[in-house]
């Protein structure tokens, strides 16, 4: 028995900029993808599976951790955006964005409180 293929033939690698992000629906992310506002744009939403999420790791921008290999998360770009501009979240921070604050940096010998 051969092993079940995931993505249909023919799927290109989406490396050019030039493309828009809808270019890529059906190939690349698995998942869902909705349309949500914030911020005063309307953004879309996609909803990677942790089994199509193979291959590299991402940098969360709301957490500035690590998104490893293989954890499901969230891509999200702006509607007016292009493919290059797409970022990765997790889960809890896309769904936290609203509630954050800026990021305060302090020295390495500053009190926490």
């Amino acid at each position: 028995m051969s092993p079940r293929r995931n993505r249909p033939k023919g799927a290109g690698s989406s490396g050019s900029s030039g493309r828009s992000a809808e270019d890529d629906r059906s190939g690349r992310y698995g998942g869902f993808q909705s349309a949500e506002d914030w911020r005063g744009d309307q953004w879309n939403v996609r909803h990677v599976a942790g089994a199509s999420a193979q291959g590299k790791a991402y940098r969360c921008p709301g957490c500035e951790q690590l998104i490893p290999d293989g954890v499901p998360h969230v891509v999200a770009w702006p509607d007016h955006a292009g493919v290059d501009d797409r970022r990765h979240w997790h889960k809890a921070c896309w769904n936290a964005k609203d509630r954050r604050t800026t990021r305060v940096q302090r020295s390495r010998n500053a009190p926490r409180f």
